[in-house]
């Protein structure tokens, strides 16, 4: 992918004309998502939510997709940018000297951890056990790796 030719704090602050609110009228994602007002974060919102999970704390993808949609009034926040801009906080956290963003505290969907994350699932791996947690892995061919009993450490967005 070749991220270090990639300037991702350039990305990061690029709101690409958002924040912004869409009306659906496709009954089917209508269903599917739970209402019609469908929210737009710029990547810099991911980035501000993800710096607010403090140590031995986690968060979901879909809780900061879930959290930006409650505060900006909206049935939920558009799906598809989510992973793309919680890996471009990711990445611009790493290419900055200061104001870190502990993006390894972000999993996807039911604890898995990311391998898109610089380093990949080893590096989030290391920092995850680091702060206390313990990663487990799933499959026989295809392995998956997950924090085991994230639940119980998911940090209350309010």
């Amino acid at each position: 992918m070749n991220e270090s030719k990639k300037d991702f704090n350039a990305m990061l602050n690029d709101s690409r004309d958002m924040p912004k609110t869409q009306i659906l009228t496709d009954e089917a994602t209508i269903q599917k998502y739970g209402g019609a007002k469908m929210f737009f974060a710029p990547p810099i919102m991911y980035d501000q939510v993800m710096k607010k999970i403090p140590s031995g704390k986690l968060i979901t993808v879909a809780d900061i997709r879930t959290y930006l949609a409650k505060q900006n009034h909206a049935d939920f926040t558009e799906p598809l940018t989510a992973g793309i801009f919680v890996s471009i906080a990711a990445w611009a956290s790493e290419q900055r000297r200061k104001d870190p963003t502990p993006y390894w505290r972000t999993l996807k969907t039911k604890g898995e951890l990311n391998p898109k994350y610089p380093g990949g699932i080893d590096a989030q791996k290391a920092k995850l056990e680091a702060e206390g947690h313990t990663v487990i892995c799933r499959g026989r061919k295809n392995l998956r790796y997950y924090v085991d009993d994230y639940q119980k450490s998911l940090y209350p967005l309010t």
